[in-house]
């Protein structure tokens, strides 16, 4: 047999309830004692025989809590990637791991952020094995991200926009590229959220020591947006005005002020004028939903209240199906009528970095529109308690 065949082969045994004449035939003696008799009892004693199929089966509430999504969402899922996990039972693999059983693992070791050993307890499947369901899975829920979105509505409209940096433990090979101002090791998750706490666009990957500005600039969504080409509304005249505005983003410091992109104005400039930091407070009550977008992903998620500990190229798909995930919950809790709710929706903070407030150089259109904007919030667009907000804060300060 070829090489190559037996390594494959050594990795199919894992989910199988092989006899041990096959193991012997194939396996060294090492891996022999790594086949431990732990992982024949799967059928009859692993977390999808017992719970799924035994005391989560009928109670809704449960099922939720252990998985985060309900059986509805779950089995949504399931039917997108059934194909792409599954095996055909051969002579040496007669009874492969079932789907079900592989996408079980993986939303809870998003929902739990136990360990690969310690899940291989719970489901009694190897360790080394539960790290390749993992990642096939991830990368099959990413490429099926378009259908997520179209079967849970996701809209295109403007937002407010936000990074925050995974924390990961140092990647192989890595050196210094993940290691961030907060040293620590990170990728940066890039977010433009809409009013619901939904994520828009997400943008996953970029090396933790890189530079904010320098973030968003070589993303997709930052490239789109500084050559014109995301697609915004036409200019519209803001109420009661003449003044024609663009359609603009909201995000904090680290973002280069730009036609369409807003940014307080610095904290020094704003406590010498009302105005500013009227237009100040007006920005961050209206991007707060990055912070809550943010901070729920992470209370559902509890893999993010760790340092992940997989490899870079898994750990892209999995901030990106636990985005698309989230979404799927937003709706089940926006649905009127609907009796799933979204529990985690008070009260939440997140424990991801944030971004370091160095904006790089603004536009001049930039200054020009935040200033429509700023004139806009103390005349047309006022409203009746920006002065008691910018007062007490002046106070806390």
């Amino acid at each position: 047999m070829d090489p190559v065949d037996k390594e494959i082969l050594k990795i199919l045994l894992l989910e199988e309830e092989e006899d041990d004449e096959i193991l012997h035939w194939y396996l060294s003696e090492e891996k022999r004692k790594q086949h431990d008799p732990l992982f024949k009892k799967r059928s009859t004693e692993g977390y999808h025989e017992i719970l799924m199929n035994g005391h989560l089966k009928n109670n809704e509430i449960k099922f939720r809590e252990f998985f985060r999504l309900n059986r509805n969402q779950f089995d949504f899922i399931l039917n997108l990637i059934r194909d792409d996990l599954t095996l055909n039972p051969t002579f040496f693999i007669r009874k492969p791991i079932s789907p079900e059983e592989k996408l079980a693992v993986t939303l809870r070791f998003l929902a739990s952020g136990e360990t690969y050993h310690s899940l291989s307890f719970a489901f009694r499947i190897s360790h080394s094995y539960i790290s390749i369901i993992i990642q096939n899975t991830l990368k099959s829920m990413k490429d099926k991200a378009q259908e997520f979105w179209t079967r849970w509505n996701f809209p295109n409209c403007i937002g407010a926009i936000d990074g925050k940096h995974i924390r990961m433990k140092c990647p192989k090979n890595s050196g210094s590229l993940y290691f961030n101002y907060k040293e620590h090791f990170s990728l940066v998750l890039l977010a433009l959220v809409d009013a619901n706490c939904k994520f828009l666009v997400v943008d996953v990957g970029s090396y933790g020591k890189e530079g904010d500005s320098g973030i968003f600039g070589k993303s997709k969504m930052g490239q789109q947006i500084y050559s014109e080409n995301f697609n915004f509304p036409d200019d519209e005249k803001l109420p009661g005005t003449n003044n024609s505005t663009p359609f603009v983003i909201v995000g904090d410091e680290a973002f280069r002020l730009h036609r369409h992109i807003m940014k307080p104005y610095s904290r020094s400039s704003a406590r010498q004028d009302r105005a500013k930091t009227i237009f100040n407070y007006r920005l961050s009550r209206c991007r707060r939903v990055t912070e809550n977008a943010f901070g729920l992903l992470v209370q559902v998620f509890r893999i993010f209240h760790t340092a992940i500990g997989i490899d870079v190229e898994v750990c892209d798909d999995l901030v990106t199906v636990a985005c698309c995930l989230h979404n799927m919950l937003r709706d089940a809790f926006l649905e009127k009528g609907n009796k799933i709710f979204y529990e985690y929706d008070e009260g939440q903070t997140t424990v991801m970095g944030t971004l370091c407030s160095r904006g790089g150089f603004a536009s001049a259109d930039g200054f020009d529109v935040r200033e429509k904007f700023k004139q806009f919030f103390i005349q047309e667009g006022t409203v009746s308690w920006q002065n008691h907000q910018i007062s007490r804060t002046s106070t806390n300060i």
